[in-house]
């Protein structure tokens, strides 16, 4: 018997078989970036911040390009008689854009860009410090309730309570007395500083309270529950378990405060008890236009319509940054 033999099939090679791909996930933050890329008006105000701090933050390279200084006064195109600038537009020529100043004859525009430095220093370190303080109390009272919420809860309706004009006249003098002579000139950067403890003292309350309800609706969530079990420190819980989750809420929160704090200082120079002159600022400008109102209204003009549309463009972004991180948005 023979044994016949054993046919072996050529092997085919085969197509290689197509790897479907998956659905790429994204991250909340990509999201809200794609959302904010896509909102024009979110990408107008966007810019429109961007080239007003770099502005700010250029000052004495535009001053030195400019070749004009915030103090520099050109007394000889003022008229004899009224202090008013010569010429069109308050005095507005190729040397000075936005003319010179009535009464002392200093440049407008090399000003408005100190000024413009001013405003946002002392708006972007306040909303700093009260988002640190409001962030620090609204998590603290909401994680740890009880007597701790209480207490915290209780200061918070203290400072909503005050009202923060009457506090702010009530208190500036008297600080300024206190380390200076009433005959002494006070620095400018000691001004600075009462204005940012003020702003700090009545600012931290909105922040903490929303901070707080955002933390009681995620204190009983399973990672924070898995952080507790694992002997986890309250520092870690707070800081690493809670905090990451919060940034949204924290953000819109000093986007929106940034212009508060910008009006707000403004308002304090324009009363006489913020940042006053020399010094520029644009509380201060306004309030000496008033005076030029009739002879010179460029003076006030050029001021107001840059802090206007300052505090219009961080509105709207605001608004857009909110927007953008709300899940639920349509947008």
């Amino acid at each position: 018997m023979s044994l016949s033999p054993e046919i072996v099939e050529p092997v085919q090679a085969t197509d290689p078989v197509p790897v479907e791909r998956g659905v790429v996930g994204r991250s909340p933050g990509q999201l809200a970036w794609r959302r904010l890329r896509r909102d024009r008006t979110a990408v107008i105000s966007g810019c429109t911040l961007l080239v007003l701090v770099l502005v700010a933050l250029a000052a004495p390279l535009i001053e030195a390009l400019y070749g004009v200084g915030p103090h520099d006064e050109f007394k000889h195109l003022l008229t004899r008689r009224g202090s008013i600038p010569l010429g069109y537009a308050g005095g507005v020529s190729a040397d000075h854009w936005f003319g010179i100043e009535p009464g002392t004859g200093r440049d407008i525009f090399i000003r408005m860009v100190y000024g413009l430095r001013t405003s946002l220093f002392i708006a972007l370190a306040s909303a700093l410090v009260t988002a640190a303080i409001g962030v620090t109390a609204g998590i603290v009272a909401g994680y740890l309730g009880g007597w701790v919420d209480a207490v915290i809860s209780w200061i918070t309706d203290f400072a909503l309570a005050l009202p923060f004009l009457i506090f702010a006249l009530a208190v500036m003098r008297p600080v300024e007395l206190r380390f200076y002579g009433p005959r002494e000139e006070v620095p400018t950067w000691f001004r600075v500083a009462v204005l940012i403890a003020i702003f700090a003292a009545f600012g931290w309350t909105s922040t903490a309270r929303l901070v707080r309800g955002q933390v009681i609706s995620l204190r009983e969530r399973e990672f924070v529950e898995a952080a507790r079990a694992s002997g986890a420190g309250l520092g870690h819980i707070l800081f690493r378990q809670l905090l990451p989750n919060l940034w949204a809420p924290i953000l819109v929160s000093f986007s929106l405060a940034v212009p508060a704090y910008v009006t707000g200082e403004a308002a304090l120079s324009f009363l006489g008890i913020g940042i006053v002159d020399p010094t520029p600022d644009f509380g201060a400008m306004i309030f000496r236009s008033i005076a030029y109102l009739q002879t010179d209204p460029a003076y006030v003009f050029f001021p107001g319509v840059t802090i206007f549309a300052l505090v219009l463009a961080f509105n709207l972004f605001g608004d857009a940054l909110r927007d953008a991180l709300d899940p639920k948005s349509s947008r």
